[in-house]
């Protein structure tokens, strides 16, 4: 188990330029998931400093996916682009103190630099032409030109850590650049952003995606220029698609809200998420509750983890079977409607539990329902003429007669005086069965027949059976 020598607080911090995705969406359960285990602080951040992409609409998409999944944040959500001012006061600070200097070189120059470098077989980077050294002269400042702002990179010794995902990690300072902190404009640039966020909210964990794997060592430098405590960092695999390649849309990487729209519940895609790439022994399926209790760190994989749409209709389909039929109706209802269909044409909670064993997701349901709640469309004439002959008319007809009085109108009577006519005809199932669902169904297939006659009720019953 991660040991914490202080209160835990963890933080997800999405850039609003699109939608929350999956990897996204996985990163804020970790992070979220550690914060509840050990009874600390979960903090959400928008880092909204990317001006061109950043949208009002892409905010709202993180909001709405973050509240969907039931990932609730005890603090914020904290915008980047409102604390200009703290940013600038700490940028003012480290220049002041020397951790960090103007440099006046154009991009142009910079890159010709890095040119350089590379036909020489170094590393590219900025070759500290602007860094103060003692007994050093600076260039004579360009009158016409705004500098960036750059952090002073140590030159020395190495920035390590212990990952909580990949173990010990480091870097030559060495290898490292002079990180721009602040544009020509005075906009802090966002590895600046992340560090001040960090210090003054106290984050004591880091869980994020590897591919930031390379900022942390700046990250931390700059925190280590600040005197403020370094957080203990864990970095997670990427999702791969079911092919092995990254995931992308076509594999189902779209907003975490479009599963909302394709019928999968919640706590479904939050069981489904966390065992990509956490696992607490052989268990596949675990309530939000259970991952609380069981997160662990050291059961974070090393590995990416593989998108398996199979896997999750099958975690969905485990958890409608769970959700109270009353429950599942109000999910469904508002699907129902927008397909055309009544929802208060039926009992829905009872057309649910009819239905919910075969179903992989709420659309399903919803599908399923419209033959109880949709409008009547009757089977197709070929059907008719191929399955109802004379011995089904006359089937249909003593069906008919008896039916109108049953004294229950159950399924269990209705089963029973479907069996009893098969005796009295000597005839076999199909031989009533699929003549009365095309007749009162429309369709050749349907749950039970004595199940989906009882819900439809034996005033649509009699009525379809003297209507064909």
């Amino acid at each position: 188990m991660t040991t914490t020598t202080k209160a835990v607080r963890t933080r997800f911090a999405p850039s609003p330029t699109g939608f929350l995705h999956l990897g996204g969406a996985r990163t804020a359960l970790f992070s979220w998931a550690f914060a509840r285990h050990h009874g600390g602080t979960f903090v959400l951040r928008i880092e909204d400093t990317d001006l061109e992409r950043s949208t009002p609409e892409a905010v709202q998409a993180i909001l709405d996916g973050m509240a969907w999944l039931g990932l609730d944040a005890d603090e914020g959500p904290f915008y980047q682009m409102r604390r200009m001012d703290r940013y600038r006061e700490v940028i003012q600070r480290m220049l002041e103190e020397g951790t960090a200097y103007y440099c006046y070189c154009t991009p142009e120059e910079v890159e010709a630099m890095r040119e350089k470098a590379r036909a020489a077989g170094l590393k590219p980077r900025y070759d500290g032409t602007w860094r103060p050294e003692p007994g050093k002269t600076l260039p004579p400042v360009p009158a016409d030109r705004k500098p960036v702002v750059r952090f002073r990179t140590p030159q020395d010794g190495v920035t390590a850590w212990n990952d909580m995902v990949k173990g010990p990690i480091a870097f030559d300072n060495s290898e490292l650049d002079d990180l721009i902190i602040a544009r020509p404009d005075g906009t802090p640039t966002y590895n600046f952003c992340v560090v001040v966020d960090d210090w003054d909210m106290g984050i004591t964990h880091v869980i994020r995606g590897d591919d930031h794997v390379n900022n942390t060592p700046r990250q931390i430098n700059i925190l280590r220029a600040l005197g403020a405590d370094i957080p203990v960092y864990g970095h997670v695999p990427m999702i791969l698609g079911p092919d092995g390649e990254k995931l992308s849309k076509r594999h189902g990487a779209v907003s975490v809200m479009e599963y909302d729209k394709a019928g999968y519940l919640p706590d479904a895609m939050v069981n489904y998420l966390a065992r990509l790439g956490w696992s607490h022994g052989n268990d596949e399926l675990f309530t939000r509750e259970q991952l609380v209790e069981w997160f662990d760190t050291r059961n974070l994989s090393k590995s990416a983890a593989q998108w398996d749409p199979k896997k999750l209709n099958w975690v969905n389909a485990h958890y409608i079977k769970q959700t109270p039929d009353a429950e599942l109706a109000a999910l469904v209802a508002p699907r129902i409607a927008e397909r055309g269909g009544d929802p208060d044409a039926a009992n829905l909670p009872a057309v649910m539990a009819l239905l919910k064993d075969r179903a992989e997701t709420l659309n399903e349901l919803a599908e399923g329902a419209l033959l109880f709640c949709g409008p009547f469309t009757p089977a197709e004439p070929e059907l008719m003429e191929q399955h109802v002959d004379e011995t089904a008319r006359t089937l249909l007809a003593d069906f008919a007669a008896q039916a109108r009085e049953l004294p229950e109108w159950n399924a269990n009577s209705i089963d029973a005086l479907i069996k009893s006519l098969l005796a009295t005809h000597g005839v076999k199932m199909p031989k009533l069965g699929i003549p009365l669902r095309l007749v009162v169904t429309g369709r050749k297939q349907t749950p039970s027949i004595g199940h989906v006659l009882a819900l439809l009720g034996r005033e649509r019953v009699l009525e379809r059976l003297a209507g064909y």
